[in-house]
């Protein structure tokens, strides 16, 4: 919501989120492992009017700690949804021209099945009973939502982080299914560096007593500090170092530093304040499985990986950021070598910033006015 130093209003109003039963018994979702999961349920919000052609619908795919609620504002709660300063009547993505789909993905844990779902076998919560997932189930669960609500094909499907990582795979397996894709800050394969955050917020979770070895929901305990612990680690990627030396520097929490083992510094008390927040909205059971699905993607493994999409062509905007360290250009520039080398029409732009991953969900001027005109151009074509 940032953009020099002002905050954007919403401009949706109020907004409800939705949920709706893609797969069920009779044709339940079959995974990439083998795997068959029945009832899946998907929460998800709309914005704007679905033409009559059913041609301008834009999916939203979402980051691993988002939700349905991108935009505009739930009745008695003031704060806007996650991507409120790019959606909307007049914004990059623009609701006076798109129809605007935006789901909680397979596993997450804001209204769509995932682990702590309750296991209709059972009547208890699935844990890690729940199959482990894939980029590509992901995608499943999004085409089915599409089947729900009439969309046969997307004029641009959109997303940042491990949503662009969908937007990716979705490109890869069904191009048919979309005009464009939009992918900011993602990567088609993590590093090291990257598996080893990930890998030391799960040892996090799973290693605190509350856990109980993932059967905390039945047991009347949880893995609080551990989550928080994970959240916090993890947000140390979403910022990058020009970010934290301007908004927190050495500055002491009360006013001067007295040295101690508890919170004394501003960015303790920062990282503190995101990790307790982190507990009342997200699951621990969700952020093992759906970081576990970041560390295994790498669909260019697969050298026919881009074939459908050769058949198919996609128009592709794939944007970084100057000072992303978590998802870092070359990230970007690995995707952009393998669409191009495929020949496939591929804007790529670095935008700078000094906020780091965070920057895909910020009102960047530079970044907003590359979506935008992308979106135009693909609402000439679609007119």
């Amino acid at each position: 919501m940032r953009k020099n130093g002002q905050v954007s209003t919403p401009s949706l109003g109020i907004v409800e989120t939705q949920i709706a039963t893609v797969f069920d018994r009779s044709d339940p979702l079959r995974m990439r492992s083998g795997a068959t999961l029945a009832p899946v349920e998907v929460a998800y919000e709309t914005y704007g009017e679905l033409n009559a052609q059913r041609s301008n619908a834009v999916c939203i795919c979402h980051a691993l700690t988002g939700d349905a609620h991108a935009a505009g504002l739930h009745a008695g709660d003031d704060r806007p949804g996650w991507w409120d300063n790019m959606i909307g009547p007049g914004k990059p993505i623009d609701t006076d021209v798109w129809f605007v789909v935006a789901s909680n993905i397979l596993g997450g844990c804001q209204g769509t099945t995932g682990p702590s779902s309750i296991d209709p076998e059972t009547g208890e919560p699935y844990a890690l009973d729940f199959p482990l997932l894939d980029m590509a189930d992901f995608v499943e669960v999004h085409r089915g939502l599409a089947r729900h609500l009439g969309i046969e094909r997307f004029a641009a499907v959109v997303g940042g982080s491990l949503g662009g990582m969908q937007v990716l795979q979705w490109s890869l397996t069904h191009p048919e299914e979309m005009g464009s894709a939009l992918i900011f800050a993602a990567s088609s394969r993590l590093t090291a560096q990257n598996i080893a955050f990930s890998a030391v917020g799960r040892q996090a979770i799973m290693r605190d007593s509350g856990f109980n070895e993932g059967k905390f929901l039945t047991r009347g305990t949880t893995p609080a500090k551990g989550l928080s612990v994970a959240r916090m680690m993890a947000h140390i990627t979403y910022l990058s170092e020009e970010a934290f030396q301007e908004k927190f520097g050495r500055s002491a929490q009360a006013g001067e530093l007295s040295p101690n083992f508890g919170i004394d510094f501003a960015v303790e008390s920062y990282l503190e304040h995101q990790g307790q927040r982190f507990l009342s909205r997200f699951d621990p059971l969700s952020y093992l499985y759906l970081t576990r699905v970041m560390d295994y993607f790498d669909p260019f493994a697969d050298e026919h990986a881009l074939d459908a999409l050769v058949a198919s062509p996609v128009r592709f905007l794939v944007v970084s950021f100057d000072t992303d360290w978590r998802f870092a250009t070359e990230h970007s520039r690995r995707i952009v070598r393998h669409l191009e080398g495929a020949r496939l029409p591929t804007s790529f732009r670095e935008i700078h910033s000094s906020w780091g991953h965070d920057s895909f969900l910020l009102e960047i001027e530079q970044y907003h006015e590359t979506v935008r005109a992308f979106l135009d151009r693909a609402a000439e074509d679609l007119a």
